[in-house]
């Protein structure tokens, strides 16, 4: 079969699966005879008197997942789970997911921050930080840690990545296993139809597009294809093709602001827009969904995507698309060339950090050993594959999920913002390969071979990163100048975004220049100097591109062993 020409499974995520360690204490066999030594009933008091839990709280996301008859985010099977085996009384505390700084901002402003805060964004931790919000972990950690410890000892990019400009340390963060967060999908069948072939470049991308449009490829007699999808995610994904999914970039040896990069990407965009290649009410579908629904209906040749997970790819895109349109075959292309480069999309960050402790926190001990325990591999195989017998089983040593549809709902939809300490970059091992995961369903093949052509389409690491960095690991500016900055991007991205769908009423070279001297109005010679000096100062200590492949070779030499 030729792993390029089509996707037509349906594939789970996969999750690293190994027996759960359990284990019993035994008891003194006297008493367990029903017998008395003197002084043993003492001497037990000393030895096993149990700790007494303390009291702490932590936050969780709420992205509106679980289930109704699950519970809440706060209150289900899991937080249960979590309270019953684990070092403290915790209280959940909902966040947010769509909107997280607004309840973060409530919570600290009235003196209640969580005592465990999981924030995915560095700018949020940071302005945290600035306003004396946190408390420093490096004594909390050598006084009550062991595992996070030990963590830190073995990867030291975890401590140079969490501590602050004072010195200390006050972040934790986890190691991932990488994946590819973004691509583009093509209907291969309509390639095969029109006699095309992938396309290598941008200009093939439009000479592609433009016939998926114009050709009918669908062979319905109606013009109703569009070449290619622009709204939500697939923008930035687009953007990528140029390098310029941020508008800093690398000349000469210094962080600039390119703006080259940005006006040959949307001089593309416009000529998409003018010739139809595009829907022209992408401005208006600000996440997608129009987009992703034309897609799955069949009317949309090339769609740009952004998702990490294999599953959700699949579930959401190319099942439903496979459910209307039974003849459709489509395949993941590596990002064309520009005149700026074949770039690698957005990977999965490798290092990243996710907590903080508040500095109201009264048991600070207690978070700790909450952190230890989090992280700790049978918890982690727990909250990743839920409990054996009801969720999985063990087949030849390996975790098999027994219903995916049930362990979404009841383990993988709760317990997913949970998992913000696990260290899938560390444990992920042969179990987790689709071919094992699940060795009793008959296309567990296919389903390998599906997860192997994501990971060979994207993770091409002779290629650039699209960016100077990780957008988690890109510095956050002062934040007079991050508001300044904010408001300035905002609206040159509506200056662009005019010039894409003004026909010639408005073209994109005024674009720039408006553009360029609404930047400068809006301090942005100071910006760039700050940049500048900060990847000065910065470059070889800060967390780039080098770092991030180096990385990513590792896990994937690590993972050529698992197939051998």
């Amino acid at each position: 079969m030729d792993k390029r020409k089509w996707i037509m499974v349906p594939m789970s995520f996969t999750l690293a699966g190994a027996m759960l360690l359990a284990g019993c204490s035994g008891g003194n066999n006297n008493e367990a005879a029903g017998q008395s030594t003197p002084g043993a009933s003492q001497q037990a008091e000393e030895t096993v008197k149990p700790e007494v839990k303390k009291n702490i709280s932590v936050s969780v996301y709420d992205r509106g997942s679980v289930a109704q008859d699950e519970g809440t985010i706060e209150n289900n099977r899991w937080t249960k789970w979590i309270n019953e085996n684990g070092p403290a009384n915790v209280k959940f505390v909902a966040i947010p997911r769509s909107n997280p700084q607004e309840k973060i901002n409530v919570l600290y402003a009235s003196g209640n921050g969580p005592d465990l805060l999981f924030e995915y964004a560095p700018n949020h931790r940071n302005l945290l930080y600035d306003q004396k919000q946190l408390m420093p972990i490096d004594d909390l950690i050598e006084q009550h840690s062991v595992n996070y410890k030990k963590l830190l000892e073995e990867n030291p990019l975890l401590r140079k990545l969490g501590t602050k400009p004072d010195g200390k340390l006050y972040e934790f963060g986890r190691i991932n296993w990488v994946s590819p967060q973004r691509g583009l999908l093509i209907r291969t069948d309509w390639l095969e139809q029109l006699g095309l072939s992938i396309p290598e470049t941008t200009e093939e991308l439009y000479e592609t597009a433009k016939a998926f449009t114009d050709q009918d490829p669908d062979r319905n007699g109606q013009n109703d294809t569009y070449g290619l999808a622009l709204s939500g995610n697939s923008e930035l994904t687009m953007k990528q093709l140029f390098g310029t999914s941020n508008k800093l970039a690398v000349h000469d040896g210094q962080l600039i602001v390119d703006w080259e990069r940005r006006t040959d990407y949307v001089e593309y965009a416009k000529r998409l827009y003018d010739e139809g290649i595009i829907d022209r009410d992408f401005a208006s579908d600000k996440n997608g969904a129009k987009a992703q629904q034309d897609f799955i209906n069949g009317k949309i040749g090339i769609y740009p995507f952004m998702d990490s997970n294999t599953m959700n790819i699949l579930q959401n895109l190319i099942d439903p698309l496979k459910a209307n349109v039974a003849t459709a075959d489509v395949t993941f292309i590596p990002y064309p060339e520009s005149k700026h480069g074949a770039f690698l999309p957005t990977l999965g960050n490798p290092v990243q950090m996710t907590a903080v402790i508040s500095a109201t926190a009264k048991n600070p001990d207690a978070v700790i050993k909450y952190v230890d325990f989090m992280i700790q591999e049978s918890t982690s195989l727990t909250l990743t594959n839920g409990i054996e017998g009801t969720h999985y089983k063990m087949t030849d040593g390996n975790v098999e999920i027994l219903d995916t549809a049930k362990h979404k709902k009841e383990v993988a939809d709760i317990t997913r913002d949970m998992r913000m300490l696990h260290n899938g970059g560390l444990s992920f091992d042969k179990a987790g390969l689709p071919l094992n995961l699940y060795k009793s369903d008959p296309r567990r093949e296919e389903y390998q071979m599906l997860y192997d052509l994501y990971r060979d389409t994207y993770l091409t690491l002779e290629r650039p990163y699209p960016e100077l960095t990780m957008s988690e690991h890109m510095p956050s500016l002062p934040k007079d100048l991050l508001t300044t900055n904010t408001n300035a991007d905002e609206a040159i991205d509506a200056l662009w975004l005019k010039a894409i769908v003004s026909g010639g009423g408005y073209t994109v070279q005024q674009a720039l220049q408006d553009a360029q001297s609404l930047w400068q109005k809006s301090n942005g010679q100071q910006i760039e100097d700050w940049y500048k000096q900060w990847y000065a100062e910065n470059k070889d200590n800060a967390m780039l591109e080098d770092d991030i492949k180096q990385i990513v070779k590792e896990q994937m030499d690590k993972y050529a062993t698992f197939k051998q």
